[in-house]
Parts: structure tokens; C-alpha cells; sequence
């Protein structure tokens, strides 16, 4: 809801600005301008970027409509898990985890977080590792640089659709001065035209810069910044998985571990410490 606030917000002041100073709303509609500059930033979009990063804007600006998943509930439910893991492998061996790992959506300890259950990859992400620490072939140290370069392969990725639609906001200022340039060009041929007539066919030039920096500045750009923003988020919590899963390797008993992975959350989204120990209390009761 916050995109379209926003974007009602840079509508109504650039037009309520336009009409204050008693502007004419006709001739800013020029859908012959609109074409050249929104066709062909649509069609350097198509060039630039393979049938994946298209496909993966095409899911992902759906989402910007809603709020951002990765919030304080769905972190305390991760911490919560990963809790759980820890408490199952001290009690009942690092083996009680393999029904987990091979049936996930069965499994109790998942299906108690639905937040984080419902969320492919991230289990795919929890199970693969746990998976390493029962095989029992790597330590502490190696784990974590795998889970870094996972991490960071995960990160470029997610950020894929936010730098095309950041690259089709760099040109769109350009394709605006395209389309005013091809009516100045058409404004000549009305050179022996009365000035009334002159003057409207330079202001509908004009447009075109205009749009194209509005269209920039104002919607594209925004949403490749929103784009980037869920990536980071992402990113924030695979790395607390990672934390927690490493300080438990390291030795750390459960609630500590998940303390090193609550840390190393984002202020906004973090849970308090007592947030947290209340609710490992209320599992234990």
C-alpha cells in the first residue's frame, strides 16, 4: 500500500503544482510521446536481460504491493526454530534430525513456524546445512565459508531484478530527450504556423523530457530501490540462520547460539532479548 501512496503522493504534487500555477492538464497528454519513451525503454529492458532476470521481475513486482515479509514475527520464528534444532540435537542426537530434514513439511518442529515452513527456500537452506553437520565431514570454519558464498550467490541473484529496473530508470531521462528532440523536429514543419499554434507544438516537445524524467525519478526508480531493499532483508536472514547454526557448531548451547543470530538483526526488525526469552519460555511450558 505504501507504493501506491506514494506514487498518488508524486502524481498529485506534480500535477497540483502544474495546475496551481494555472496549467493546461491537455497538453501534458501526449500518448505519442509516452510510446517513444515507455516502448523503448520496455524494449532495451528485453535486450539487456535474459528470459530469467525478466521472469523474476515480473514475479517479484507483484510483491512490492505488500508489506515486506521479513519482519519482526517472521525473524522471532526463525530464531524460534532454529532453537528447537539445537535442543532436539542435545537431547536427542544430531540423527533425531534426519526425519526432519527428509520430511520437512511433516515435520513438527517446521510446521510450528508456518511464516518460515511456507518459505521454499529457506528450508531448502536450513535442511542442506543440517544435513553437512550430521555427515559430520565439515567444521565449523568451512561450514561457515560455504554458507558465505551460498549467502552471497543468493544475495546477487535477488538483486538481479532491482539493477535492470534501475538501468531502465537511467535511461528513461534519455529516452525523454529522444522524444522531445523527434518534436522539435515535427514543431519545424509548422514553422510559418501562428505563434499560438508554435508555441503548444513546443511546450508537446517539452513533454517528453518531462515524462521521462518523472517516469524515472518518480515511479521506475523507486521500485528497483524497494527491489533492492527485500534483497538486503533476504539476505539479513539467511545470515542469521547462518549465525546461529554456526554458533552452535561452535559449541554454544541453544539459547545462546540463537542470541548470536538475534544480534545480528536489523534494530527495526529485532527482537528484545526478554521478547525472546519469553517466548523460548512459553515452548519449554
Amino acid at each position: 500500500m505504501l507504493v501506491i501512496a506514494g506514487y498518488v503522493i508524486v502524481v498529485c504534487s506534480v500535477l497540483g503544482g502544474y495546475l496551481y500555477e494555472h496549467g493546461q492538464l491537455k497538453l501534458l497528454f501526449q500518448p505519442h510521446e509516452l510510446l517513444i519513451i515507455f516502448g523503448s525503454a520496455v524494449g532495451a529492458l528485453l535486450i539487456a536481460n535474459g528470459p530469467k532476470v525478466l521472469g523474476a521481475i515480473l514475479k517479484a513486482l507483484p510483491t512490492l504491493l505488500q508489506s515486506s515479509p521479513y519482519n519482526k514475527d517472521r525473524y522471532t520464528e526463525v530464531l524460534i526454530l532454529m532453537h528447537d534444532i539445537f535442543v532436539t540435537t542435545r537431547r536427542e542426537g544430531v540423527l533425531a534430525l534426519e526425519q526432519h530434514i527428509e520430511n520437512p513439511e511433516k515435520s513438527e518442529l517446521f510446521r510450528a513456524v508456518p511464516s518460515v515452513s511456507s518459505d521454499h527456500h529457506a528450508v531448502e537452506f536450513i535442511t542442506d546445512y543440517l544435513r553437512l553437520v550430521i555427515g559430520g565431514n565439515f567444521d565449523a570454519m568451512q561450514l561457515e565459508n560455504l554458507m558465505d558464498m551460498d549467502i552471497t550467490s543468493h544475495h546477487e541473484e535477488a538483486e538481479l531484478p532491482a539493477t535492470a529496473l534501475n538501468r531502465m530508470a537511467d535511461g528513461l531521462p534519455a529516452f525523454g530527450i529522444v522524444a522531445a528532440v523527434m518534436g522539435v523536429v515535427l514543431t519545424m514543419s509548422f514553422i510559418d504556423a501562428p505563434p499560438k499554434v508554435l508555441g503548444e507544438k513546443i511546450g508537446a516537445a517539452l513533454v517528453g523530457t518531462f515524462l521521462g524524467v518523472l517516469l524515472s525519478y518518480g515511479f521506475v526508480g523507486p521500485l528497483g530501490a524497494l527491489l533492492e531493499l527485500r534483497a538486503k532483508e533476504s539476505t539479513k536472514f539467511f545470515e542469521a540462520i547462518k549465525v546461529c547454526l554456526i554458533a552452535s557448531l561452535n559449541g554454544y548451547d541453544p539459547a545462546t547460539a540463537v542470541e548470536f543470530g538475534r544480534k545480528i538483526l536489523y534494530s527495526a526488525d529485532r527482537p528484545s532479548f526478554k521478547e525472546m526469552e519469553k517466548h523460548l519460555k512459553r515452548k519449554k511450558g
